[in-house]
């Protein structure tokens, strides 16, 4: 028998939960296959078989482990089942495609008066409950769905259910950090909003020739990022930690994006952004956000950001007070596109506005540096040809400061 432990995943993290037997109890598995997820308090990983041979679980879904704890055995000295002479990953490669299952559509089992009630009153019948033998919609049953419209079906009057799950890892350790986050922190959030019509028209107009060329397309993302990059490196401070009684700078913008991932929020790094192009950065975040849909990403890749973005627009917020990202002293939150009035050239106009969040610890970064930063950041998405260099072109050009 082969024993398969809980391996060490990470510094700092003794513990996990079994978030999934990936095979079987009694199922064979062949050598390096995947056989359970495991979820620690930052990401998810995975178990290998270390030999081929008969799986006996013995650590149940959910159970909380510690690292060399034992959660299986392989019995290697097993006959191999006659069905299972092919690895699964070239049985499933080499097996001939299934026909496409064709969706039917359910038909209803209705008496003659309540399928003709139902056809003058536009009554769909997924939004009634039958109460007839065999699950057949009856008369009552359409009036009753006609008086209690949006209700859903199989809903009794005044229901009042509840229901209790245990908060995974993942939750409990963003739990964990919010609140340190509002206690240890002096954190304050100033606002500002950023006329999006340039960007929004580049986007139109080079979409296509930017997706041909590079493969990604062209989000938002990538203007932010860039914009953010050049704001920090003129505003140090806000790309900044503190450590004990110690300020730690950087020299580099490891900006870390939120992304909103099936069991939780997590925060993947794109490393040195400063000296991305935009086609790298788009690429960089389609990649991290995939990882993150799946439960892919590494401990190295959410680890050691010195700055976050945040989207809530992508949820329709238009405004909001992020919370700072620990150890981390800045978060900037992005906001839904909206058209609102406003005032250009003395004449009132329709425009695309963005309102801009930043939340920000005051231990380190004073109102000059945060008002100073977010400033920097709407001129930069106001006039994006700055960010071919960081500054305007035509200054540049005429060697003005």
């Amino acid at each position: 028998m082969t024993e398969i432990r809980i391996p060490t995943v990470g510094e700092s993290i003794s513990e996990v939960t079994l978030a999934r037997w990936v095979r079987k109890e009694g199922e064979w598995v062949e050598r390096d296959e995947v056989i359970a997820e495991l979820e620690s308090e930052k990401a998810t990983f995975e178990i290998n078989a270390e030999k081929a041979g008969v799986l006996h679980l013995l650590a149940r879904e959910g159970d909380t482990l510690r690292v060399g704890d034992l959660a299986c055995r392989i019995d290697e000295s097993a006959e191999r089942p006659a069905a299972s002479d092919t690895p699964p990953a070239i049985a499933a490669a080499t097996a001939p495609p299934k026909p496409e299952p064709r969706a039917v559509a359910p038909e209803a089992k209705a008496t003659p008066v309540a399928a003709a009630i139902m056809a003058d009153r536009k009554v769909d019948p997924a939004q009634v409950q039958p109460s007839g033998t065999g699950g057949r919609i009856l008369k009552q049953d359409v009036i009753d769905a006609l008086e209690r419209p949006g209700r859903r079906p199989g809903t009794p009057d005044n229901a009042r259910t509840e229901r209790r799950e245990r908060m995974s890892n993942l939750r409990r350790t963003i739990s964990r950090r919010l609140v340190e986050a509002k206690n240890a922190t002096a954190m304050l959030t100033t606002f500002n909003e950023a006329d999006m019509s340039r960007i929004m028209d580049i986007r139109a107009r080079h979409k296509d020739a930017f997706k041909q060329a590079h493969g990604v397309g062209l989000g938002f993302m990538s203007f932010f990022t860039k914009a953010c990059a050049y704001a920090l490196q003129e505003w140090p401070a806000v790309n900044a930690y503190v450590e004990g009684d110690e300020v730690v700078y950087h020299d580099y913008c490891d900006i870390s994006i939120a992304v909103s991932a099936p069991k939780g929020l997590v925060v993947p790094v794109i490393r040195n952004a400063e000296s991305l192009g935009m086609a790298e950065i788009e690429r960089k975040v389609v990649e991290l956000a995939g990882k993150a849909r799946e439960n892919r990403l590494t401990l190295e890749e959410m680890q050691g950001g010195t700055f976050t973005i945040t989207n809530g627009g992508v949820f329709g917020s238009l405004m909001s007070t992020p919370i700072i990202n620990i150890p981390q002293a800045a978060i900037l939150g992005m906001h839904k596109i909206q058209e609102r009035p406003v005032v250009v050239n003395g004449q009132v106009v329709a425009r695309p506005m963005m309102y801009l969040a930043l939340s920000y610890d005051h231990r380190i970064i004073d109102g000059r540096e945060s008002v100073g930063f977010l400033v920097r950041v709407k001129e930069l998405l106001e006039n994006p040809e700055q960010l071919l260099m960081g500054r305007d072109p035509l200054a540049s050009l005429l060697e003005l400061p």
